[in-house]
């Protein structure tokens, strides 16, 4: 699955629910003295982690929010800050136990944020609150109108369309009633959907813009606020939306962007809302043929329509796939937002489309990089536009035109995450990498990477990272078993000795569509798997992104093809080329479809490896097929579903190749990881290959989670996580 949108935005939401008064704890700034310089899980678990962050309309302030996290507590507390542009005058405004999140100005003295479920504001000390609505804690998120007249919220309410509503006369019963598929996403069932309102804050009247739709806004599971943009003049509301519930949502990427007209609101029509993916579609009205394009809904087989039909132009106008994430060019003529072409395919390219309000007339602008937008913003002159993708294993950053003229603006080995306009001619941004999380800096984009000048102007983790000794990182070249040019990361421990032979790791990246970039995790951390005395070796595999769409595709409907070939041509070539790596205490770690492929890998690596650690991977395809939320993404992936006589050849070798069929080969021990609110990837799939491996009389252990999903957010679940990871490679390869 692709998680480009973030495990940060997971790890605010699994922090900043509700709290009860008796929960409530003022977590501050974790301070840690080291007994030594490696990286170890309390040292990773002790740091802060700077998210959210906002420039002040002059561009002379910068707010951001900070969480920090308490092991003995297994809890976190969201703070807010202010600093001045340049990084000086750094200041905590928070105060209490109460998380405050998702900054955002008000004019340039005033700060507003959200609080125990509603809008607050602020001046620039932390002084002068007071509370701007009232909702009885409901806000989930906010938008402010740019007037400071108006703020959009983001409020759940009740659905009960697949799942039906619990008899009144049995309140204590805790059966559910399904009708229809996406009765769960991600880690929930779907009981409740957002909705954005927007609230006049002198009269406090407010309106649902989606009042008696049965569509979520923003989407399920990682959308918020940034899937909604106001207009400069404040009359007008971009938003994302797909029209869809239940089966045909369980198979369709199709989102659209919608502009609603504020002042021409009439809930007794949707005159006032316009398809711009669309133009000829009313909003919520699906094209008469929607179900024969996905499937009759009698037999669900919609991947041989949504692979094989030729895209007519038509249909190329008005976009299928995902559309996502609006902004408005500063003079209000342009809406830009990220688009994929194909319905059902969740990794297609991600495009950036620009939409002329005035001609009526849709371009993208990205067409010349063979990669994904990941993020962007538009500059003061409504022509200019910066974005960051990925190329080559890092994410930098890049500007376009309305005409489409792509430069690269930095060339770093890092990643920038996101980033937006600080002043007219700079950026404010947030870069990490594998030796250092997340931090501000600011950037003055020149005309190419040689000329742009970045300063960092925040530290957040300074004193813990100045007591610690850094891996070394290396990019190495190798030639595929079909002809192709690979590149891997090679990370080496601190106070690496080239004349010994170290234990070596071969990463599996999940996704499985997602850039083995220089990203930084609180899991699957680099930076701690080298500070334990591992060398690191990470693949940039078949199927990932950064290396042209003809590489990132050829992984779909072949997952155990050519990417499990370039994977062992990785650690063969280490083996072969570098001398410090012990061929005998060779391990295989991944997680989601690296967990599948080192699931596959077990029953087919020759011997190589010592050792396997799986988490949330993929076992066996035919029970995954339908049991995961998200169909599209089998549908896709899989080339077609299990139960059909005429399947194709790509989809009949994904079955017969799934790693649940050649157990009788494994013969190596292994870990499995699971977590039993991950409904993406069952944790059925994790107890069976453990079941199995046990069964076979292997060496294994099962590190099973109640309380997680895909990923695990918990402090002393993340801590538990990282000895039991070092615990089960030092046994085997130590």
């Amino acid at each position: 699955m692709n998680y480009k949108l973030c495990l940060a935005a997971a790890l605010l939401c699994a922090a900043c629910g509700t709290q009860k008064e008796s929960d409530k704890v003022n977590i501050e700034k974790q301070t840690i003295q080291l007994e030594g310089d490696l990286m170890t899980p309390e040292a990773l678990w002790a740091m802060s982690r700077i998210s959210g962050y906002q420039a002040s309309p002059d561009g002379k302030h910068i707010a951001f929010q900070m969480g920090y996290y308490s092991v003995q507590e297994n809890k976190s507390h969201q703070v807010l800050w202010m600093m001045n542009a340049d990084g000086s005058e750094q200041r905590q405004l928070t105060s209490d136990a109460e998380n405050e999140t998702d900054v955002q100005w008000l004019d340039n003295k005033t700060i507003a944020f959200l609080r125990e479920g509603e809008v607050w504001k602020m001046g620039l000390n932390g002084k002068s609150r007071k509370q701007l609505t009232k909702t009885d804690g409901q806000v989930e998120g906010f938008l402010l109108a740019p007037d400071g007249k108006k703020v959009l919220v983001l409020k759940s309410i009740d659905f009960n369309e697949i799942i039906e509503k619990k008899p009144e006369d049995l309140p204590k019963a805790t059966g559910r009633v399904v009708n229809d598929l996406m009765y769960r996403h991600w880690d929930h069932y779907v009981e409740s959907i957002q909705h954005p309102f927007v609230i006049d804050l002198k009269t406090g009247e407010e309106f649902d813009i989606l009042e008696g739709e049965p569509y979520e806004c923003p989407m399920e599971p990682f959308g918020g606020i940034e899937q909604l943009a106001w207009s400069p003049d404040s009359k007008f509301i971009a938003f994302t939306c797909r029209c869809k519930t239940g089966l045909e949502y369980s198979i369709s990427t199709d989102s659209d962007i919608f502009l609603y007209d504020v002042e021409a609101r009439d809930l007794n029509s949707n005159e006032h809302t316009k398809n711009l993916c669309k133009p000829f579609q009313e909003f919520g009205i699906q094209p008469c043929d929607a179900m024969a394009y996905h499937g009759d809904g009698k037999q669900l087989n919609p991947t041989k329509t949504l692979k094989d039909q030729a895209i007519n132009e038509k249909q190329k106008h008005e976009n299928v796939g995902y559309d996502v994430n609006p902004k408005f060019s500063p003079d209000g003529r342009y809406v830009a937002w990220l688009s994929m072409e194909r319905d059902g395919y969740e990794s297609d390219r991600q495009r950036l489309c620009i939409y002329d309000l005035k001609e009526n007339t849709k371009t993208y602008v990205t067409e010349s990089f063979d990669s994904s937008v990941d993020d962007f913003c538009w500059a003061p002159d409504s022509y200019t536009l910066y974005y960051i993708g990925v190329w080559h294993a890092t994410e930098n950053m890049y500007k376009t035109n309305l005409k489409g003229e792509v430069k690269q603006l930095s060339n770093n080995w890092a990643d920038w995450g996101s980033l937006q306009m600080l002043n007219d001619n700079e950026l404010v941004a947030e870069r990490h990498s594998f030796t250092e999380p997340a931090d501000l800096y600011v950037v003055t984009p020149g005309e190419s990477a040689d000329n742009t000048q970045i300063k960092q102007i925040t530290e957040v983790n300074k004193d813990i990272l100045d007591q610690l000794a850094k891996p070394s990182i290396e990019q190495r070249w190798v030639k595929t078993t079909d002809g192709q040019h690979m590149l891997y990361w090679v990370i080496l421990p601190p106070h690496f000795d080239a004349a010994k032979k170290y234990p070596t790791l071969l990463f599996c990246e999940g996704g499985p569509q997602s850039a083995v970039s220089q990203f930084w995790s609180y899991r699957w951390n680099f930076m701690i798997m080298a500070s334990q005395g591992y060398v690191v070796v990470a693949p940039n595999r078949r199927g990932v992104p950064g290396f042209g769409q003809e590489w990132l595709e050829e992984i779909s409907g072949d997952w155990t093809g050519q990417c499990m070939k370039d994977y062992l041509t990785a650690i063969d070539d280490a083996v072969e080329n570098l001398p410090y790596v012990d061929k005998d205490r060779l391990g295989a770690v991944g997680a989601s479809f690296g967990g599948f492929s080192v699931y596959y890998l077990a029953g087919h690596h020759e011997g190589r490896f010592k050792c396997f650690i799986s988490h949330d991977g993929a076992f066996n395809l035919e029970a995954m097929y339908t049991e995961t939320e998200e169909n599209w993404f089998s549908n896709w992936e899989y080339d077609d579903a299990y139960w059909n006589k005429d399947q194709t050849e790509r989809a009949r070798r994904t079955y017969e190749n799934s790693p649940h069929r050649f157990v009788d080969k494994w013969d190596t021990p292994i870990l499995c990881i699971h977590g039993e609110k991950d409904y993406r990837i069952n944790a059925t799939q994790g107890m069976s290959a453990f079941n199995a491996a046990r069964m076979r009389g292997i060496e294994a252990q099962l590190l099973i989670f109640p309380d997680e999903n895909h990923w695990v957010l918990k402090p002393q679940n993340g801590i538990l996580w990282q000895r039991t990871y070092f615990s089960w490679l030092d046994k085997w390869l130590k």
